[in-house]
């Protein structure tokens, strides 16, 4: 077995950022990326600091809870997929990697 070179992508949302489905569907339709998963966190805090969260003791109902989109390709790939990306949810959003993925 053999490894590749890839880059690792995570863009850090909300729930509320309209901007997930339009990601998802371009990183699928124009990007063409091996494949994208979404986490939704249960509680966190961005910039301003306010703690988002959905656990049981919470008093108010939160719909805007962090959400994690990740996905991983080919390293020119991934920087083109990166570089549209900032453009539409602003810098301080995405982290990047590199990695090793086994292949046959």
């Amino acid at each position: 077995m053999k490894t590749v070179e890839v880059t690792m992508v995570r863009v850090y949302l909300t729930e509320t950022n309209a901007h997930l489905k339009t990601l998802i569907k371009r990183l699928n339709d124009w990007g063409k990326v091996r494949g994208v998963t979404v986490f939704r966190g249960i509680a966190g805090f961005g910039q301003s600091g306010k703690i988002h969260s959905s656990l049981l003791m919470s008093i108010a109902d939160d719909d805007n809870l962090p959400v994690v989109l990740e996905f991983f390709d080919d390293p020119p790939k991934a920087q083109a997929m990166i570089d549209w990306i900032n453009n539409i949810v602003g810098p301080g959003h995405v982290v990047s990697w590199t990695a090793n993925l086994s292949v046959e």
